[in-house]
């Protein structure tokens, strides 16, 4: 399915020219509540729309189930995430002892592996743009473009999606497949 990209296209489309509206204005609706950006539960919406690959059966219906549950994803990503806090005691309850300093710096490390056992595992070029996104000098998306040999205009979209699912792999509780691009 491909989904017209302007007013003129949508008239081949007319499933479109009812969701687009509704869309924005449901997503406008859910967007401050549930702490996100009306764009991005747009966007997300659009994804899932192209994934069902035709127009929705009851599309004010299937618009509004869409971006609620879009919200309450969101909602319990945020929730599964963990602020990063500074080396140390955050909450000054005293001074760090030997013992816990050297228990600080393993489980730091252990999370260090475990990030990086999780890159080594996400699908296609993933691992190579978190790589370089990750790496020590602070590369632009020019110098990443142009070290890995993709568009500048495609890192964006590509590190949003390869860090969602760096995200999922680091969340879930079961293990993810060995091979690379076994799972997407």
């Amino acid at each position: 399915m491909q989904i017209p990209m302007t007013p003129a296209e949508s008239a081949d489309f007319p499933a479109y020219t009812l969701i687009r509206p509704l869309l924005a204005a449901e997503a406008a609706a859910e967007a401050l509540p549930g702490g996100i950006e009306a764009a991005d539960l747009e966007q997300a919406v659009w994804l899932r729309l192209l994934e069902l690959g035709g127009p929705p059966p009851e599309p004010d219906r299937w618009v509004r189930r869409a971006v609620r549950a879009e919200v309450r994803g969101h909602v319990r990503r945020i929730r599964s995430e963990r602020p990063y806090e500074e080396c140390g005691d955050p909450e000054g309850a005293g001074p760090p002892t030997a013992g816990s300093e050297v228990e600080e710096l393993v489980l730091a490390a252990e999370r260090h592996r475990a990030v990086r056992a999780a890159v080594g595992r996400l699908p296609g070029r993933c691992p190579q743009v978190v790589t370089a996104l990750m790496s020590r000098s602070d590369p632009t998306y020019r110098e990443i473009s142009r070290e890995l040999g993709i568009s500048q205009g495609s890192i964006g979209p590509l590190r949003s999606r390869c860090l969602g699912c760096l995200r999922t792999i680091l969340n879930s509780r079961v293990g993810s497949p060995v091979g690379r691009g076994n799972a997407r």
